[in-house]
């Protein structure tokens, strides 16, 4: 144990072999293979992802195409349904064509109606108030035209159109101006001048016989009525005749008979007074033709004069008040010249005639022309 003594460095290792040229190689080769081993091994890997990759994509290409087909089949349906619908769509417009029409040719008639039915209450309302103007200017009142208007305004409050409203106010605005105008009193004129033309006969003339009211026959004296059958007048005997027998004497007979001749004698002489009277007559005559108007002419006269009443009357009637006054004129020119205006009956009549001349005076009926244009612009903005 003595003779080897351990040493305590190790020893020093032995020098590396030198590569050789085959241990290099095989190295080489042995990478070589390794990595040919991996790149098989990737190349593995990679075709088994390509092929799985393609098997997607086919899968996924056939899923497409399918699902291409199916959309190719929805397009062709929505295609379908799409031109259907255009179909549908034409016909629907062609039906809301033909009820647009049929709506617009149907307002068109409902307006037609309510027009032509607006327009024939326009022609009633017009048509009524001419024919009321007419009875009014005949009948001289105006009744009927206020009538009218009240009947053409109840009538147009119940149309109820508002194209009608002017209408409504013009009636409105006639109605208070009729109603406020004065009127000649057509029948009381008449009842006058009837009055009158019965009364012609009465009148008296101036180359008449005298009025009865102006004869003043002179009063007989006598007390007691005379017999005119010329026989003795009746005396009237005493109730004491004959108590007393000397009442008879010749005395008392003449005195009677002397008393009855003069009572006989006055009475001759009042009658014959009262009859020569009307033989002569002084009167002052201011028209020489009512001196020379023939007895047999004054029937004709009273007629002429009649008539010319008459004619007044008619005008009166037809509104012609022109007419008739210048015919009450006339007449009162004719009672002047040829009948006896002094006599106390004749006042009233000359009065009559003045006054009928004051009456008689033209005055213009209203119309109602607002009324009537209105209805003309109503019925011509049709």
């Amino acid at each position: 144990m003595s003779d080897a003594q351990p040493t305590d460095t190790p020893p020093s290792p032995a020098p590396a072999p030198a590569p050789s040229a085959g241990t290099g190689l095989r190295l080489l080769a042995g990478a070589a293979v390794a990595l040919a081993a991996v790149a098989v091994a990737g190349t593995g890997v990679l075709w088994q992802r390509l092929a799985r990759t393609q098997e997607e994509l086919a899968r996924r290409t056939t899923d497409a195409q399918a699902e291409l087909a199916a959309t190719r089949v929805l397009a062709e349906q929505a295609q379908a349904t799409v031109a259907e619908l255009q179909a549908r769509l034409g016909v629907a417009e062609l039906k809301l064509s033909e009820v647009s029409l049929q709506r617009s040719q149907l307002e068109e008639l409902m307006l037609s109606v309510s027009r032509s039915r607006d327009d024939a209450l326009v022609q009633d309302l017009e048509a009524a108030l001419r024919l009321a103007i007419q009875q009014s200017q005949l009948t001289g009142s105006i009744q009927p035209m206020v009538t009218a208007l009240q009947g053409a305004e109840q009538r147009i409050a119940r149309a109820a159109q508002p194209r009608l409203n002017p209408v409504q106010r013009a009636i409105a605005r006639d109605l208070d101006r009729i109603r406020a105008a004065t009127l000649v009193d057509v029948p009381a004129l008449v009842a006058r001048l009837d009055e009158l033309a019965r009364t012609v006969d009465e009148w008296p003339l101036r180359a008449g016989p005298p009025r009865a009211e102006t004869r003043h026959p002179r009063a007989t004296p006598l007390d007691t009525p005379v017999d005119d059958g010329g026989g003795p007048p009746q005396a009237a005997a005493p109730a004491s005749e004959d108590a007393a027998p000397a009442a008879g004497t010749a005395d008392t007979l003449w005195a009677r008979v002397s008393a009855t001749l003069q009572r006989w004698v006055d009475l001759g002489w009042a009658r014959l007074s009262a009859a020569t009277r009307d033989l002569v007559r002084l009167r002052r005559i201011d028209q020489p033709e009512a001196v020379l108007l023939a007895p047999e002419q004054a029937y004709f006269l009273r007629e002429n004069v009649r008539l010319m009443l008459l004619n007044a009357r008619l005008g009166v009637l037809a509104r012609q008040f022109d007419s008739a006054r210048a015919d009450v004129r006339a007449v009162e020119r004719h009672l002047r010249r040829y009948f006896d205006v002094d006599a106390p009956s004749m006042a009233r009549t000359l009065d009559m005639l003045q006054a009928l001349q004051r009456d008689l005076r033209q005055e213009t009926l209203p119309r109602p022309d607002e009324t009537l244009a209105a209805l003309a612009a109503a019925a011509g903005g049709r």
